[in-house]
């Protein structure tokens, strides 16, 4: 149906009429195949007979990264299992895994065995760390330390590196339907070949550190608490996280907290730090909600 305007509408669902088939457990191939369904695709999942480990340790996290998917089981290392496999598999654009590439041998789904078969199937490979590295042990965890993204002694909030890698992989799984989409000059006919795409969690934990091995958030830094705009800071009844980086952001800051700003250079200086610290110490969750508000301030306030 056209817009209002008589222009053709954009749809808002990029992987509309993508058929994808997940082998992949845990959390960043079925957070990239949430992600998928919620862009439109047709999303199934084959578990084998002692499912996902996920929808044992944390059902609501499983239920709600399956939600509109279709789950099957079947055992790929049985001949039974192996024939589910191939059925969905021919009816598939995008594999999506997570093993070890040995496992991936065993189980007959390298990319040249499955392109062999099916050579209009993509796949996206989501593995641990890339190359001779491959079958070496890790997770989300082991990433960030390397990536210099682990202080202290404690966790980190959320899964990044799982996290981020899903979204790789969401990247890679839009390249194999813009592949899919590309037509024969003249022909009309779908484009044959499908593509072999590897997302590594280390790359993923990699690109997250840019940041740190720029410099941009080592301690000192602009990001890093050197800033006296961007910090988080004790107030009367919580904690407040304040992101006055921008100089007019940081003067509506300095005037509300009494200091005089001359330039940037004033909110580097440690009185100013102990101004904010002190002014802001004395003010309510709700008194810094409304401050924000009236003063244009970038901050939010947290509970103790």
């Amino acid at each position: 149906m056209p817009s209002p305007t008589g222009s053709k509408r954009v749809s808002t669902k990029p992987l509309q009429g993508v058929r994808i088939l997940s082998l992949a457990l845990n959390l960043p191939g079925p957070a990239a195949l949430m992600r998928c369904q919620q862009m439109g695709a047709t999303c199934t999942k084959l578990e084998s007979p002692a499912g996902d480990p996920m929808g044992q340790y944390n059902p609501a996290a499983y239920a709600a990264l399956h939600a509109g998917v279709r789950v099957g089981v079947a055992d790929l290392k049985t001949q039974a299992g192996q024939k589910i496999l191939h059925r969905a598999l021919a009816k598939t654009d995008v594999l999506l895994t997570s093993f070890r590439p040995s496992a991936l041998v065993k189980l007959g789904l390298t990319w040249k065995a499955l392109h062999r078969l099916y050579p209009a199937l993509s796949q996206v490979a989501i593995v641990g760390a890339a190359g001779e590295r491959g079958e070496e042990p890790g997770h989300d965890l082991t990433y960030l330390a390397e990536n210099g993204l682990i202080t202290g002694l404690e966790l980190p909030a959320t899964l990044y590196a799982d996290m981020s890698g899903s979204l790789m992989a969401v990247a890679a799984v839009l390249q194999a339907a813009m592949l899919k989409q590309e037509r024969y000059a003249g022909t009309g006919e779908p484009h044959p070949k499908g593509a072999f795409f590897e997302v590594a969690l280390s790359d993923a934990a990699s690109y997250l550190g840019l940041p740190r091995a720029w410099g941009l958030t080592a301690p000192g830094a602009a990001v890093g608490g050197g800033h006296a705009g961007y910090k988080v800071y004790p107030c009367k009844d919580g904690r407040v996280a304040v992101a006055a980086l921008e100089p007019h952001f940081a003067a509506s800051l300095c005037a509300a907290s009494g200091v005089a700003m001359k330039d940037m250079k004033t909110m580097f200086a440690p009185a100013t730090h102990q101004a904010i610290a002190a002014f802001l110490s004395t003010q309510t969750r709700k008194q810094l909600d409304k401050l924000a508000a009236a003063q244009d301030i970038p901050l939010h306030t947290l509970p103790l």
